[in-house]
């Protein structure tokens, strides 16, 4: 069965200049685009110091990949469909003006492209600006609180790691964005979680005592997933 691809929506990544955007994010939407799996519409702004347009984004962002070691061979064609996907806004995150002209990219998008059914916003950004970022993009209405789940046009926040460097800066900084955010539209992730593991995990499974028999079929009491 073919995968579905997603409704199309606008991906900021705050960040986009960063070790983690070059390295990880813009390889895999490539690849995403490659598989057919990003719908027409979809978009990337980039935000970050750096003073260039849209142009010298889209040549940062074809640099990496033609480097990347997770791309590989390059197909010149499919570059140059992906690169016409990315748009960028330069300034630093906490200057309020900032904002407000990533406001009004996002917003000409959105008019330009009436399909789009909600905004990704990516912090791909040092864990200390992950409070003002939450904070400047509540208080200018491009993350506002969506309470139902299931609502269009949606919002999304991805707070990437370290999620705190305590257990106290942890729940402070999950009080910061549950105080904004509705908790659906938040998801916290760590991309290297147990990665030696998910790789080896046929491994990690039939090698281990205790694991093997858990994750048994035989252990498996319903075969039929339920609503809660």
């Amino acid at each position: 069965m073919s995968a579905v691809a997603a409704p199309p929506c606008t991906m900021v990544v705050l960040g986009a200049e960063g070790d983690l955007s070059h390295r990880k994010l813009m390889p895999a939407l490539f690849h995403l685009a490659g598989d057919g799996q990003l719908p027409d519409g979809f978009a990337v702004i980039g935000v970050a110091r750096r003073d260039q347009d849209d142009d010298g984004f889209r040549a940062s962002v074809k640099r990496g990949l033609a480097e990347s070691k997770e791309v590989g061979s390059v197909d010149e064609a499919a570059l140059e469909r992906f690169a016409r996907r990315l748009f960028y806004v330069a300034g630093d995150l906490s200057d309020a003006a900032m904002y407000g002209v990533l406001r009004g990219r996002l917003e000409e998008r959105e008019r330009q492209e009436p399909r789009l059914q909600g905004r990704l916003f990516y912090l791909a950004i040092p864990p200390s600006l992950y409070p003002v970022a939450v904070e400047s993009l509540s208080r200018t209405q491009l993350a506002v609180r969506i309470r139902e789940p299931k609502a269009t046009p949606w919002v999304r926040v991805v707070i990437e790691k370290p999620f705190g460097r305590s257990l106290e800066t942890a729940r402070e900084l999950n009080r910061l964005v549950r105080e904004h955010l509705s908790e659906h539209q938040v998801f916290r992730i760590d991309h290297y979680l147990g990665k030696d593991t998910v790789q080896n995990i046929l491994v990690f499974r039939f090698a281990n005592s205790i694991f093997e028999p858990v994750w048994s079929r035989q252990q498996i009491g319903h075969d039929r997933w339920r609503e809660p």
